[in-house]
């Protein structure tokens, strides 16, 4: 029973050090400067790739602009259309041709504006992103000092805790301990619960009769479902 009762008392200190893990973990300080770093880390991509897609809306709207030009020139093939007509030439043929010309401008010229459209909004939505980030640069700056500071506020404490846990740890089995911190860095608190009603306290599996027994003796045994430290109470 003396190994449960010291590893009792080193998850009480641990206890103390987790709570303050959780205050700075959940701490307003942390959040922003979290935010600001996150934001920070995706931003030069999205930088480059609002870059790149201003860089392709621009090639495919010279290419609309150079048809749009070689279509207009085709019209001047029909300055003339009188002389041709009183010359005998078909009226009908020209007025389709004329008529699909026109068309096909009024087609480019609606796909120019729309694409012109578009390259002014993906400047703006860079140059909006561009001025974001260089904000968010001086946000960071600042959030990293206040979260730097308020850690350090905590640190004197933490190192209050760290050292009693190094003074109970040496009295605890080194195998016990070994799986009472690999049990903690899963995530796994409290790591030894006690048995209530031949049941684990925490999950409420019922022990094997086995368990029960080595319980009866004061050792730690694990639950089979949760997979923390059990004892029996005295």
């Amino acid at each position: 029973m003396a190994q449960v009762e010291q590893l009792l008392k080193y998850q009480q200190e641990d206890g103390k050090l987790l709570k303050i893990e959780q205050e700075v973990a959940s701490s307003d300080e942390r959040k922003k400067y979290v935010q600001a770093k996150n934001f920070l880390t995706k931003a030069p991509e999205k930088l480059d790739q609002l870059e790149a897609k201003a860089g392709e809306l621009q090639v495919i709207l010279q290419s609309l602009i150079k048809r749009y030009e070689e279509i207009c020139e085709t019209l001047k093939d029909f300055e003339h259309v009188d002389e041709l007509v009183q010359g005998g030439a078909e009226v009908a043929f020209y007025k389709k041709n004329v008529s699909s010309i026109i068309d096909q401008i009024k087609s480019l010229k609606a796909e120019i504006a729309s694409l012109t459209a578009n390259i002014k909004a993906s400047d703006e939505e860079y140059q909006a992103l561009k001025k974001k980030t260089i904000s968010v640069q001086k946000q960071y700056k600042e959030s990293s000092e206040i979260y730097k500071a308020y850690k350090d506020s905590k640190m004197q404490e933490i190192k209050e805790i760290q050292k009693e846990l190094a003074s109970l740890e040496k009295q605890i089995d080194p195998k016990l301990i070994s799986k009472y911190k690999e049990k903690r860095s899963e995530r796994i608190f409290p790591v030894l619960c006690s048995i209530n009603a031949n049941r684990c306290s925490k999950c409420g599996s019922e022990l094997s009769i086995a368990g029960l027994e080595k319980a009866r003796l004061g050792e730690a045994l694990e639950c089979e479902n949760c997979h923390r430290f059990l004892y029996q109470k005295k």
